[in-house]
């Protein structure tokens, strides 16, 4: 675990893009990588790594991913893995929540290796695009987009994922988390 700092972990979204690329902490505390491995017309799969300093995501040198996302034929949710744990299906892995709940066609939750209950909201035309909330309710990440206008940088999207210090130990999972639900968005899933 990295010291704590008393501030959240600002991971940039290097491309912006759905489909992968990079999410680093503006201070370099944290970093992660989201490649395409296979794109087929039958399905695309896609393995996260965690790059920081203090991750033990590697064996004999070689870097181990830490979750595999596997979309079906035309972006279908398919299954995900988390770390050493099987595959299962997305839509049970990151369920639903109640309909009786407002909002609930956008909000999804899941259990993470701290064994606590999360929710991801997708909230458009908001300040944060995706908010991610813990059983108690409290604010744990959020995933904002560039404001419409805003100038691009060089090799910034002007996305960003922020993980409150706090929840570090499943800032891999809340990735993870959020690239399912970008996807839904996105395909209208």
């Amino acid at each position: 675990m990295s010291p704590t700092y008393g501030m959240p972990f600002f991971l940039e979204d290097r491309s912006g893009d759905v489909r992968g690329g990079e999410f680093v902490d503006l201070y370099n505390r944290m970093r992660f990588s989201i490649r395409c491995t296979l794109r087929s017309s039958d399905r695309n799969a896609y393995m996260i790594y965690d790059h920081s300093a203090d991750s033990s995501t590697s064996r004999g040198g070689l870097l181990v991913p830490i979750g595999c996302l596997d979309f079906g034929a035309n972006h279908a949710l398919g299954t995900v893995k988390i770390g050493d744990k099987d595959h299962v299906p997305m839509n049970t892995y990151l369920a639903k929540v109640s309909r009786s709940i407002p909002f609930s066609s956008k909000t999804r939750r899941f259990i993470a290796s701290d064994g606590q209950e999360y929710r991801w909201t997708h909230q458009a035309n908001a300040d944060s695009e995706y908010q991610c909330l813990n059983a108690s309710g409290y604010s744990v990440a959020a995933y904002i987009l560039k404001p419409a206008g805003e100038p691009n940088y060089p090799g910034s999207s002007g996305c960003v994922l922020t993980v409150e210090e706090a929840y570090q130990q499943i800032a891999g999972e809340l990735l993870i988390t959020l690239m399912i639900m970008r996807t839904i968005a996105k395909y209208n899933l």
